[in-house]
C-alpha cells in the first residue's frame, strides 16, 4: 500500500468515527428504577429527572428517592458507553485514548 492509499483509508475511518459519535451524541438514553426515571443525553448531560407522581414520599424517604436517583442516572450513563463501545469500539480498539 502506498501512503496517499494509506491516508485515505485513515480520513475515512475518522469520518465515520465522528458520525458514529454524533449519532451518540444524538441519542437518549432512560435509566429507571421503581420511583425515578432519568434521561441521559449521548454526551452525558442528564436532561431529565422524573419523580413517580403517584407515590407519596416522606422525609423518611428521602435518602432511598436519592439512592434511586443515583441507581437510574447510573443505569442510563451505562447505556451511554454501552453503545459508545459498540458503535466505536471497532476504532478505539485500535486508536486507544481517542474517546
Amino acid at each position: 500500500m502506498n501512503m496517499q492509499a494509506i491516508m485515505k483509508q485513515a480520513q475515512a475511518m475518522q469520518k465515520d468515527m465522528m458520525k458514529s459519535k454524533e449519532e451518540i451524541d444524538a441519542m437518549e438514553f432512560v435509566g429507571e428504577s421503581s420511583l425515578v426515571k432519568v434521561v441521559v443525553k449521548g454526551t452525558k448531560e442528564v436532561v431529565k429527572v422524573e419523580i413517580n407522581k403517584d407515590s407519596e414520599i416522606t422525609a423518611d424517604e428521602l435518602e432511598i428517592l436519592e439512592d434511586m436517583i443515583l441507581v437510574a442516572t447510573n443505569n442510563a450513563l451505562k447505556q451511554v458507553d454501552e453503545i459508545t463501545e459498540k458503535k466505536l469500539g471497532k476504532y478505539t480498539s485500535a486508536l486507544p485514548g481517542l474517546f
